[in-house]
């Protein structure tokens, strides 16, 4: 018995290093430049910073970044893009109020906009925020006019340049986010010791359309789907030993969730890439190609 119960017990040690992560006060772990990690944690003030913030580059985004610049860039403006689901998080027995995908939706399509060709593929005017922008540019105005009322010379302009207007209104939104569409799992005991694995797949997907700010007229529609896959695996022991009198229990485990937030990004830099492309066999722009030399 005592054998089986070392053997039991280091193995659910050494599985559990490898799947339960610690948290720590190591300073190396954070960028002394930003933060003096190491006098906060003399003051006794806990995980200050536990794990390294990243630019996240995913597949999609190095796509877009990748593509040739535009000869001539098109003015498009996002004024929203925002949830049509309705979908909330997934809680068992409990009413949630969670939104299921993000609420910011329009940040990574703008970011995806001016990913594009290294930021020279499209001139991205603000309009989210439209009313900030108008009244800073009122406070701007007055404050000039004033100023030149001062000097003396009432004719003195005030330097603001027009607003640039958009030839191409982009819009659209996350328009589905279905949960469990696949799912499974296979495991295996014997003998008191098993082992498992499953899975589930979730599906997000986005639409973005863009329109023609002069007639109305829709130029372009493309729908793209990212996956969620979630994995998750274990094993166990379920043993009684010592005359069946005594019994031994272990458990260890770990889950995998891809983040929706992560997906839902992927998806619209998608939708981005495809819309250039579309345009591109519309003939409303070309793609030019990339030569060796480059």
């Amino acid at each position: 018995m005592k054998n089986f119960l070392s053997v039991g017990l280091a193995v659910l040690l050494a599985s559990s290093c490898a799947s339960v992560p610690t948290m720590n006060r190591d300073s190396s772990n954070c960028d002394p430049n930003i933060v003096d990690v190491k006098t906060l944690v003399e003051k006794a003030i806990p995980f200050t910073c536990v794990e390294n913030a990243e630019v996240v580059k995913i597949p999609t985004y190095q796509e877009l970044a990748d593509l040739p610049p535009a000869e001539t860039m098109p003015i498009v403006a996002v004024y929203s893009y925002i949830d049509k689901t309705g979908q909330r998080k997934r809680m068992d027995g409990v009413a949630s109020f969670s939104t299921a995908v993000t609420q910011g939706a329009e940040s990574f399509l703008i970011d995806a906009l001016k990913t594009a060709g290294n930021g020279k593929w499209f001139r991205v005017v603000e309009r989210t925020n439209l009313d900030a922008l108008v009244r800073e540019r009122q406070i701007i105005r007055s404050a000039r006019e004033d100023f030149a009322n001062q000097e003396g010379n009432e004719d003195s302009p005030t330097g603001i340049q027009p607003l640039l207007f958009a030839g191409i209104l982009l819009d659209g939104g996350i328009i589905g986010y279905d949960t469990n569409i696949e799912s499974g799992g296979r495991g295996a005991r014997t003998l008191g010791v098993g082992t498992s694995r499953s899975y589930r797949r979730d599906v997000v997907t986005v639409s973005l359309r863009g329109i023609s700010t002069l007639t109305g007229e829709i130029l372009l529609n493309v729908q793209t789907t990212k996956t969620i896959l979630s994995v998750g695996g274990g094993y166990d022991v379920f043993k009684f030993v010592d005359m069946d009198t005594q019994l031994v229990e272990i458990e260890d485990g770990v889950a995998e969730n891809e983040g929706v937030t992560k997906a839902t990004r992927s998806a619209i830099e998608l939708a981005v890439l495809e819309l250039i492309y579309q345009g591109h066999d519309r003939g409303f722009w070309e793609i030019e190609e990339k030569t060796n030399e480059e």
